[in-house]
């Protein structure tokens, strides 16, 4: 049997993950104009609420996101938005906590301010 080198299959699974994240948003987008941005500054917002040194869980944006009324069909559409608030500064990756919708599996981001809010 082939055995495909880990590094491949690793950089193939991120990368039907971003396709799968991009389309997710995408129909987000088109459910409900502005989803992208409205994300983004709620998540900016409660980045700056929470204080400089504070180290909020990605999991709690997403819920914090949804109980503000930014509610997607699926929620893998906030995996493209977490991806420009990295790139834009506004967060930036600092750990990471068990998941609670993973059941407390590994793999949750935890995030702090990015150089943009510094």
């Amino acid at each position: 049997m082939l055995q495909v080198p880990f590094m491949t299959r690793t950089k193939m699974a991120r990368k039907l993950g971003e396709e799968a994240s991009n389309r997710a948003e995408d129909k987000a987008n088109s459910d409900a104009p502005g989803f992208s941005e409205r994300a983004l500054e709620h998540i900016q917002k409660e980045m700056l609420a929470a204080g400089r040194d504070a180290r909020v869980r990605g999991e709690d944006l997403v819920n914090s996101a949804k109980f503000a009324g930014i509610r997607p069909a699926d929620d893998r559409a906030f995996g493209s938005v977490f991806a420009r608030a990295i790139k834009q500064g506004v967060i930036e990756p600092v750990g990471f906590a068990p998941r609670v919708k993973g059941h407390g599996t590994a793999g949750g981001r935890v995030y702090g301010w990015g150089r943009a809010l510094a």
